[in-house]
């Protein structure tokens, strides 16, 4: 067997399997390839060697038991010399004829290796940074927390007056250009609060002093830079009928307004707990912060050749968060990218420098818990798969919609990180 050592993080294979080995996969091989073909007189899968070769030739018979063979061969290979492969490798049969040995090579991407240079200093330089930081909360942060919670909890009380600034209003509109009504220029029963800028410029100040069932007309230009650069600038005409007006009756600040949210005795004891909230997210974007300043250095310091699959692999994984994070907003990958004018490729291609750098931070995550001797508990790991197994019904759900190897791999990545953060933050 010849290992060779290709560039960007590539490895070569050569070697072969012997025919006594090899030989053993014809038989599996013909069985495939007959439950692909319709033979009278056979069932399906069941037709001998002769008759498949036949109808698909001796070759198609050999190239499948060598593929079979060779999946075997490799296995054991990475296994046996240590090889970290990934992606789909690419095979190349270099002698395939019966009674002979099989001899092949395989050109495989793997994970590459790592030269972290010198890198506690500046770990211990960031650290030094972040002790001086000071965590506090202020007053009139708790008053504005207050504040939306108050507004969260508001009353609408339906009122037979004109509408007023910070009013909900329910309204029909119909929005047209030169006595067509414009895409999406129409609704009903349009519900949103007078004074908080929701439409173009002017509109909402035709809308105030309005009563419930009064309908009006107006014109009014676009801004310059509306998103909809058809309708920039351009001059609309809008007809408007109010149907509702309520008043938002926003509720005291008090100890009663503190005992209705169910868990608080008085207004202090509702403060207290406000401040201890705001205090625990600071605290835990200062460590977020402090995590990323130490990622982009570890980055910094990570000399490696990376190959293409492991790049491409990141970016796909990229614009699968952000498809999952559009379709939150209603929207699709699609939808987004046609909106934006732009093409996946465009996506791929903007993208590519911050995927090199999170596969960057990744390896120094994991070079560091190698050489630090960092390791997570099998225990540890099952127990918090389990809070992901939790969501699935049975283990037919679990089956269905997990690979459990991939799972276990990436729960163990994710806690051996928080175990490398931790060792950082003592540096």
């Amino acid at each position: 067997m010849e290992i060779k050592k290709l560039e960007k993080s590539q490895m070569e294979i050569r070697t072969f399997v012997p025919w006594k080995e090899w030989q053993g996969f014809i038989a599996p091989a013909v069985k495939k390839l007959a439950a692909e073909i319709k033979a009278p007189g056979f069932r399906p899968g069941k037709a001998p060697r002769a008759v498949v070769e036949n109808y698909m030739g001796q070759e198609s018979v050999l190239n499948e038991a060598a593929v079979q063979a060779i999946q075997k061969n490799y296995a054991a290979i990475l296994e046996k010399e240590k090889i970290a492969a990934i992606g789909q490798p690419r095979l190349e049969i270099l002698k395939l004829a019966e009674g002979n040995d099989l001899e092949y090579k395989i050109t495989t991407a793997v994970i590459p290796e790592i030269i972290l240079n010198e890198w506690k200093d500046s770990v211990k330089e960031i650290n030094k940074r972040f002790q001086k930081e000071k965590v506090e909360v202020k007053t009139e942060e708790i008053e504005k927390e207050l504040e939306k919670l108050a507004n969260s909890r508001v009353k609408l009380v339906t009122v037979n007056r004109e509408a007023r600034s910070g009013d909900n209003v329910e309204i029909d509109f119909q929005i047209s250009r030169d006595g067509i009504v414009i895409e999406n220029g129409t609704a009903r029963k349009h519900n949103f609060i007078l004074g908080r800028g929701t439409f173009i410029p002017g509109f909402e100040d035709q809308i105030i002093e309005m009563k419930a069932g009064e309908e009006k007309e107006f014109s009014l230009n676009f801004p310059a830079d509306y998103h909809a650069k058809h309708l920039a600038g351009k001059k609309a005409d809008f007809k408007v009928k109010v149907n509702l007006v309520q008043e938002r009756q926003i509720p005291n600040i008090d100890d009663n307004f503190a005992v209705s949210l169910g868990k608080f005795e008085n207004l202090t004891a509702l403060k207290k707990s406000l401040e201890e909230g705001i205090l625990e997210e600071k605290k835990y974007n200062l460590q977020e912060k402090q995590r990323a300043d130490w990622t982009e250095e570890l980055v910094k310091k990570t000399q490696t050749e990376l190959p293409d699959i492991l790049i491409k692999e990141e970016i796909a994984k990229m614009i699968g968060e952000f498809d999952a994070q559009v379709q939150t907003m209603g929207m699709t990958l699609e939808d987004y990218l046609q909106k934006m004018n732009k093409k996946r490729e465009d996506l791929e291609k903007d993208w590519k420098p911050q995927a090199e750098k999170r596969i960057k931070a990744a390896l120094a995550l994991e070079k560091i818990a190698t050489d630090e001797k960092i390791e997570v508990s099998k225990e540890k790991i099952e127990a918090e798969m389990n809070k992901t197994l939790q969501y699935y019904k049975n283990i037919q759900d679990v089956e269905k919609n997990l690979d459990l190897s991939r799972l276990y791999e990436y729960v163990r990545a994710s806690l051996r990180n928080e175990e490398v953060f931790k060792f950082l933050e003592k540096i």
